[in-house]
């Protein structure tokens, strides 16, 4: 199994910023893909950015210009880093990772539990 830990999350004021944080731990041989979803009471998942083991990465619209996704790929670790926070960004905001555990398959796609983020303006 893959676990997951996310940590970075808060209050916030319009035009703040925070840094999110999520380690991978577990039986990993790779990594594929690692990003960050968000999602509101109500609303649906929304991949906010992801990046992958090329290094390439993508960002929902709405934060392309704020945020910034990065990763260390000797922790596992990846990162998302959010500025100009707006009252819109509001959200329970969820790591994900998927890669292989074997050289010979075995893949996985892991989900950490989430961490609130709120802009409290």
């Amino acid at each position: 199994q893959v676990q997951l830990v996310e940590s970075g999350g808060g209050l916030v004021q319009s035009g703040g910023s925070l840094r999110l944080s999520c380690a991978a731990s577990g039986s990993i041989f790779s990594i594929h893909v690692m990003g960050w979803y968000r999602q509101a009471p109500g609303n649906q998942r929304e991949l906010v950015a992801d990046i992958r083991s090329g290094g390439s990465s993508n960002y929902a619209d709405s934060v392309k210009g704020r945020f910034t996704i990065s990763r260390d790929t000797a922790k596992d670790k990846v990162y998302l880093q959010m500025n100009s926070l707006k009252p819109e960004d509001t959200d329970v905001y969820c790591c994900t990772v998927g890669g292989q555990y074997s050289r010979d398959g075995g893949f996985f796609n892991s989900w950490g539990q989430g961490t609130q983020v709120t802009d409290s303006s």
